[in-house]
């Protein structure tokens, strides 16, 4: 016997798929920002020779890339409260960690447009008498910028996609949402291809404004 698809029970919740698209949204514009800030400090950070300074900031880096963002959201949950003696409401924890994990790919983008810029201009702006801060104001940052913005754009949004990661800790976003319609209807094809069909439909038109934005600078 064929399976009978029903979305009507998908229909039926509307208002709290309206409000699990919003904290998606919130989750992911936040986030990003936050991330993008920690990343413009510590990537140029990271330009200090001193070993003994650019040390934690790489640590940090190597550890929230090279670990699931699965894994630090849960443990920003359970475990970072016990270890500070603080309670820390899931939504915090969840945008702690979603932000730290952001913030650790933005540095190294930060450092790589940066650094990519040709050492010649930097000796040419050196020669004239600039200092550093001008040699980055004026020279440095403004190449480099043009450089960042498209793996920036597209690292947030793959950052969006990683907000579905908070249902793990229940905050009330779109996969969340969907998890509890499931319990209520026990229709989990309908609800989950509903969620998988939302998730393209903020994430396409980004993609493609992310391409066109990259063809643009490159030209």
């Amino acid at each position: 016997m064929g399976y009978r698809w029903d979305f009507s029970v998908v229909f039926a919740y509307g208002h709290f798929w309206l409000k699990g698209a919003g904290v998606t949204m919130a989750y992911a514009l936040g986030t990003v920002l936050g991330g993008l800030m920690i990343g413009a400090v510590c990537g140029i950070a990271l330009l200090y020779r001193r070993r003994w300074a650019t040390f934690p900031i790489r640590a940090y880096v190597e550890v929230f890339r090279c670990t699931p963002l699965l894994v630090q959201i849960v443990w920003f949950y359970f475990a970072l409260p016990i270890v500070l003696k603080v309670e820390m409401p899931a939504w915090l924890a969840a945008g702690l960690g979603l932000t730290l994990y952001m913030g650790a790919f933005a540095t190294e983008i930060v450092r790589g447009g940066i650094i990519s810029i040709d050492r010649g201009q930097w000796q040419a702006a050196r020669a004239l008498g600039m200092t550093y801060g001008e040699l980055m104001r004026h020279i440095i940052l403004p190449q480099a910028v043009r450089r960042m913005i498209p793996p920036l754009v597209n690292q947030s949004v793959i950052q969006l996609k990683n907000t579905a990661l908070l249902y793990v800790v229940a905050v009330p976003d779109l996969m969340y949402t969907g998890s509890i319609v499931v319990a209520d209807t026990f229709r989990p094809l309908e609800v989950y291809t509903s969620v998988a069909v939302m998730y393209f439909l903020i994430l396409y038109p980004l993609t493609h404004w992310a391409k066109r934005l990259e063809t643009r600078i490159e030209a």
